[in-house]
Order: structure tokens, then C-alpha cells, then sequence
């Protein structure tokens, strides 16, 4: 969109009429912005905004999500795509393209080989059917470490969650269990799964933090980045709103005029 860092570009390239939404609506401060972008228009120059720019590379994808909330992206997504059930283990800040794993209940053997298949970055997410025993503990947790591996969901069992927690490993699973399931090798590594009525493909993108584990489809990860980071700067410039007026969010928003008569 327009804003005051590139809206002398559009004077330059010939434009008569400019016109400016989110780069005025969703600032903390509208009237500084709006000055701020008629100057730049007015002396053909770029002056820096605290709006993030949009993303196009992968990377920039990458960026975003780490910047965002997974409510932020839940947003975006029409309140969509989170995978319900889950037992955060090690819920910290995570981002990172799918690795697919589906199994057996406890059929270690797949989850295991798929950390040698693993990029830095990825996350590793497991179907083994929403039970136990665990396919994945302690000593899995420290070769996906190795690996640089972001971290691991499984719709399935865990165990050694004490020292996955020492070890700062980034882990949500269906079932805490201290039972290991045998290395049977059934199963796949990167093929479609279906979690809680979601389905991941690999390389969609996994996106976790303490409210839980949200799935964006890599057909429209560009599209949903974009959107959550729009949703972030609405509510920046509403918590704003709310502090320097000393309102309330139903005041802020004027809930009363949409409501139902």
C-alpha cells in the first residue's frame, strides 16, 4: 500500500490522485501519519513509517510470522485453522515449514528418521493416530537440536517432557505418557496429514506460541502474512487509542452503533 515511504515514488511515476488507507487507519498516531505522507508527497521524498513492510520473499514470510501472535494469524485466517487439543509441553515462540510425518500409535521409527530429513528451521508434525505409547522423548528432542530443527507437534504421545523442557524445545503433543511405544518402521515421512480436522501438507507453514499451534497452507502463506500483520497494526493503533484516550475497547470500536436493534 501507500505510505509516507513510498508515496513520492507514485508523484514521480505521474499520479495526480494518491490515495492512502491502512498507512493512515491503522497507525497509533492517524494525524501524524496523514502529515507525514502529505509532506512526502508534497517535497518527493521517502520518509520512514513504522508500518511493516509487506512480505513477497520467503524469508519475509518467516519474518512476519515471528512478529505476529498465532491469534493475530488466527485472524487473518477468518478464525480459522488452529489444531484444538493439544498439550503445550514447551510452548515458546515457534515458526517453521512442515516436515509430515504419519505413523502408527507408537511407532517411533518414522518420527526418529524424519529428523535426519529435516531442515534448520523446520518443524516436524506427527500422526500418530491422537494416542500413546510416545513416539518422540528426550533423546529425539536432543537429535532435532542438533539438526536446528524449530520444533515438534505430534497428534500423538510424548514422554521425557522434564528434560524436553530443560533442553528448551519448542513441543506440543496430544498425550503425556511415560510408556515408549518399538521402532516397527509403518508409516511415511512427508506425505498429507489430517490433525483435528486439519490438513497439512508438506511445507505448509507451522506457527506456534503459549495460545497454541496454527497451520497457514503454503498456497497462501504470502496472503495470510499480510493479513496478520495488517490485524497486529489495527489492534497496535487500538491499545492506542484506548491508552491515550482512556477508554475502553467497546467505546474505542463503537460496539453500541453495530449492535442489533
Amino acid at each position: 500500500g501507500i505510505n509516507s515511504e513510498n508515496a513520492s515514488e507514485a508523484v514521480k511515476a505521474g499520479a495526480d490522485i494518491i490515495i492512502v488507507g491502512g498507512a493512515i487507519t491503522k497507525s497509533k498516531d492517524a494525524v501524524k501519519a496523514t502529515e507525514e505522507i502529505k509532506k512526502a508527497i508534497k517535497e518527493k521524498i521517502s520518509i520512514k513509517t513504522e508500518l511493516y513492510r509487506r512480505a513477497k520473499s520467503e524469508e519475509e514470510i518467516r519474518k512476519i510470522f515471528l512478529k505476529v501472535s498465532t491469534a493475530n494469524i488466527s485472524d487473518a485466517l477468518h478464525r480459522g485453522m488452529p489444531i484444538s487439543g493439544l498439550i503445550p509441553v514447551y510452548p515458546v515462540k515457534v515458526v517453521g515449514k512442515a516436515v509430515t510425518v504419519r505413523t502408527y500409535p507408537g511407532d517411533w521409527a518414522k518420527p526418529v528418521e524424519a529428523i535426519d530429513i529435516a531442515k534448520e528451521g523446520d518443524v516436524i508434525v506427527i500422526d500418530s493416530g491422537g494416542v500413546g505409547p510416545a513416539v518422540w522423548g528426550e533423546l529425539a528432542t536432543n537429535s532435532a537440536k542438533l539438526k536446528k530443527i524449530s520444533g515438534v507437534v505430534i497428534w500423538g504421545g510424548i514422554r521425557d517432557t522434564e528434560e524436553i523442557k530443560k533442553l528448551k524445545f519448542p513441543s506440543w503433543a496430544k498425550v503425556i505418557t511415560p510408556q515408549a511405544g518399538e521402532p516397527k518402521g509403518f508409516g511415511e515421512i512427508n506425505v498429507p496429514i489430517n490433525i483435528s480436522g486439519i490438513r497439512i501438507e508438506p511445507g505448509d507453514w507451522i506457527i506456534g506460541d503459549e495460545d497454541g499451534i496454527i497451520v497457514v497452507p503454503k498456497r497462501i502463506a504470502v496472503e495470510v502474512a499480510n493479513r496478520s500483520m495488517d490485524v497486529l497494526e489495527k489492534e497496535n493503533r487500538i491499545r492506542g487509542e484506548i491508552l491515550k484516550e482512556k477508554s475502553t475497547l467497546s467505546q474505542v470500536t463503537e460496539l453500541l452503533k453495530w449492535e442489533k436493534k
